[in-house]
């Protein structure tokens, strides 16, 4: 017969004996100093070399602005060839905008923002053929680091195909 069925009760008594053992134990002792479990979490951590620290907040202004951050040098990139890169461009820029502000300066070929082939939004730079290399020298004095639509344009000669890795 199972024991489950029947009703009997067990043998042990019910102020649980297994205590009570334990208590004997460390009656002539003093019980050792609790050490506070670590947590799943913080032994990840540990193990990952964090070392159990946990890591400081980043507060963030409550304006809604971004915390400033270090300025990035642009790369100088010699103009060698009518073809201009022009950076940190206004998202709103269109190319007849910089078909505009670069005919200001000399005659210009070709103006031509560069964008996300998914949603058509502007990637944030552009390329611009001028007619020779000497406006296109001229156009790097004249319009680097100049206010367009609220952002100070980068521009410099173009990075020629020859010099990227395929």
């Amino acid at each position: 017969m199972n024991s489950y069925s029947s009703g009997r009760r067990s043998r042990r008594p019910r102020g649980g004996g297994r205590r009570r053992g334990n208590q004997e134990r460390f009656r002539g002792q003093q019980e050792p100093a609790k050490t506070q479990k670590k947590t799943f979490w913080q032994r990840v951590t540990e193990f990952f070399g964090n070392g159990g620290e946990t890591k400081k907040a980043v507060t963030q202004p409550r304006n809604g602005t971004q915390p400033s951050r270090p300025t990035r040098k642009p790369e100088r990139v010699e103009v060698t060839s009518p073809r201009l890169y022009v950076g940190n461009l206004s998202f709103d820029a269109t190319e007849s905008d910089l078909f505009e502000l670069f005919n200001g300066v000399g005659h210009v070929q070709n103006a031509e923002v560069v964008s996300y082939r998914h949603n058509q939004r502007s990637k944030g730079f552009a390329f611009v053929q001028m007619q020779t290399v000497e406006e296109a020298k001229r156009a790097v004095e004249e319009l680097h680091d100049k206010e367009f639509l609220g952002r100070r344009l980068v521009v410099s000669g173009a990075k020629s195909d020859q010099h990227q890795p395929r």
